[in-house]
């Protein structure tokens, strides 16, 4: 029986999400065919929850410190555990941008998404946006601050206009994100998104639909899921319409096929673009447009397809868009991640 280790946890203000992830994709593996164990990395502490099962807390599980020179443990029993896999999902900070990925090369341990460079490619949202529109993608006009770097109210209003969007480069679940809507706004937000990490990102305002699609590939498929619209009345998809219920989250979205399978195409295409490997999840906004359809515009249907960000360790709560769009396409998430173990 093979045994699998999911890594949660990291060094981001993602670190409690990352667990409750842990624990979504505990439930939904195949116990029948893989012994299942959870990993935690927390700055230099890295720890294998010895005895967990599903519904237990974290707090009352017992931890054995982990050998990162082969990534083992030795359990309680005295039993030497090594990995035959690793399913990462810690989101943000080493596990998302390709940090951790590198570790698990030079160790030989094989692991469920995508290598170092198209994970760190992606985790810098600025990089990765730009990167793909040269491909011909969509995006928003944006300005890029490094630690020490500033830039006056004038120059925001100028160069991007308000309302916009201020937000880590470097992180995730919208922590540190505010929509600006007056230049009294504009530097607050930047400290703001600052304390979240040494880059931050000034975005131009995209008005219109926000949906996510979700795709996987192996070398035997080619998925890609029902696409996800997300409406809610706050300001924007912040951390309590993510975590809180403050949003709706309709899957399949109420969308013309054409629109549809455009998204679904456009996932599938980024996908290989950017090398990517297991699940990953595509966020735009469809702007209304009165143009005609035109694919390499990535327009359909009344829409232009504006990219928001690529995420390539999605959340993996039961009510996470993942596995809501997995049981909306009438798929078994326990068998989608088998497939995704089995044919690495």
């Amino acid at each position: 029986m093979k045994k699998i280790v999911i890594i949660a946890g990291g060094d981001s203000s993602e670190y409690a999400v990352s667990l409750r992830s842990a624990a979504g994709l505990y439930s939904f593996m195949d116990k029948s065919r893989y012994e299942v164990f959870i990993a935690c990395l927390h700055g230099h502490a890295w720890r294998l929850a010895a005895d967990y099962e599903a519904g237990k807390s974290f707090e009352s599980c017992t931890w054995c410190d982990i050998d990162k020179n082969a990534f083992s443990a030795v359990l309680p029993s005295g039993e030497h555990l090594t990995f035959d896999y690793a399913y990462i999902t810690i989101h943000g900070t080493p596990g998302e941008n390709g940090v951790l990925q590198g570790y698990l090369d030079l160790i030989g341990l094989p692991y469920s998404c995508c290598g170092v460079l198209p994970a760190a490619l992606t985790f810098d949202k600025y990089a990765c946006n730009h990167y793909l529109h040269a491909f011909g993608l969509n995006i928003a006009k944006s300005v890029l601050l490094r630690a020490g770097q500033t830039i006056s109210n004038d120059e925001v209003v100028a160069q991007i206009g308000l309302p916009c969007f201020i937000k880590s480069n470097v992180g995730g679940s919208s922590f540190g994100c505010t929509k600006v809507k007056t230049p009294e706004q504009i530097q607050p937000a930047i400290q703001t998104a600052f304390a979240e990490g040494n880059e931050v990102i000034i975005e131009q305002f995209m008005q219109g639909r926000e949906v996510t699609c979700g795709v996987y590939e192996t070398p035997m498929r080619s998925v890609a899921f029902p696409v996800t619209e997300v409406v809610t009345t706050n300001e924007f998809f912040d951390y309590d319409a993510k975590y809180n219920g403050q949003v709706e989250e309709i899957t399949p979205a109420p969308l013309a096929a054409g629109i549809t399978r455009a998204i679904q195409d456009l996932t599938l295409r980024l996908y290989d673009i950017l090398g990517c490997k297991g699940i990953i999840r595509t966020d735009y906004i469809l702007e209304p447009v009165n143009e005609p359809d035109d694919p390499a515009l990535h327009i359909a249907d009344g829409y232009r397809i504006m990219l928001l960000e690529v995420n390539t360790t999605p959340g993996m709560t039961p009510t996470s868009f993942i596995p809501q769009q997995v049981r909306a396409a009438g798929l078994d998430i326990k068998d989608v991640l088998t497939h995704i173990i089995e044919n690495d």
